[in-house]
């Protein structure tokens, strides 16, 4: 059977009220008071007799609350260029990383060019006909190409100059489906292209196509003919200008009917 412990109580651990430690106590208290009053008495006292002392005390704590604000500012100005000094670093790798993504940029290769959107020349009037050959002209380094038809043009719609130097005389036939470039229209275009326009090279451009004469006339007198879809390979870079493909292949331009 266990023994039962009596726990003592708070009271009974305090022990009992002893007056003497409890007058030292104050005591102790009142000299610690006492003491402190009557030296900043004597220091107010020393300061009225001998002020320099008192101003160098001063100066000294003065210097020390400076040292302390001092140190607190160095820090803050340390911290501040080392964040500077951080931003620096990103702002440098940052521009290091654009300009090696600007040179990978321009060692990529091109993407090839998208042809434009078909164009269909059956539905321009003739003096849009003649001016887009011009512009297919111009596209292809035919620089001075110009629209010279109209009436007195003795056969030639647009005037140009290839890029290695050589005359193109081109005419143009904006004819439906159903109308296509005749011999009698070729046979008037051989007359003036070479004799009248010095043409190195002369190429006729009809919307509609051409009849067998026609197109036996254009190859006796080494005329290029471009019907529908020569002109549609042409507009749409599937085959190369006429003048290209007149030196790569001296009989080349002649169109089924």
């Amino acid at each position: 059977m266990g023994i039962p412990i009596r726990r003592r109580s708070l009271h009974e651990r305090r022990g009992p009220f002893d007056l003497r430690r409890t007058t030292f106590g104050f005591a102790l208290i009142a000299l610690i008071l006492a003491g402190g009053g009557m030296a900043l008495r004597a220091a107010w006292r020393s300061a009225g007799r001998h002020p320099v002392a008192a101003v160098l005390v001063i100066a000294l704590l003065l210097v020390a609350a400076l040292l302390v604000l001092r140190r607190r500012r160095r820090a803050r100005r340390i911290a501040e260029t080392v964040t500077d000094a951080a931003y620096g670093i990103v702002d440098a790798g940052i521009a290091e990383l654009d300009a090696a993504e600007a040179a990978r940029a321009e060692r990529r290769p091109e993407p090839p060019e998208v042809a434009a959107h078909p164009v269909d020349y059956a539905e321009l009037d003739p003096y849009a006909f003649e001016e887009a050959v011009a512009e297919l002209c111009r596209r292809d380094g035919c620089a001075d190409a110009e629209v010279v038809g109209g009436a007195g043009d003795l056969g030639a719609d647009v005037l140009a100059t290839t890029p290695d130097g050589r005359r193109l005389v081109v005419q143009c036939k904006r004819y439906g489906p159903e109308n296509r470039a005749g011999s009698q229209d070729l046979q008037r275009f051989g007359g003036t292209c070479y004799a009248v326009h010095e043409a190195d090279i002369a190429l006729v451009v009809s919307t509609g196509g051409f009849t067998e004469p026609a197109l036996d006339y254009a190859e006796q007198c080494a005329i290029l003919c471009y019907g529908p879809e020569e002109l549609a390979a042409w507009s749409e870079g599937g085959a190369p200008p006429p003048w290209v493909a007149a030196a790569e292949e001296p009989a080349a331009g002649v169109s089924a009917p």
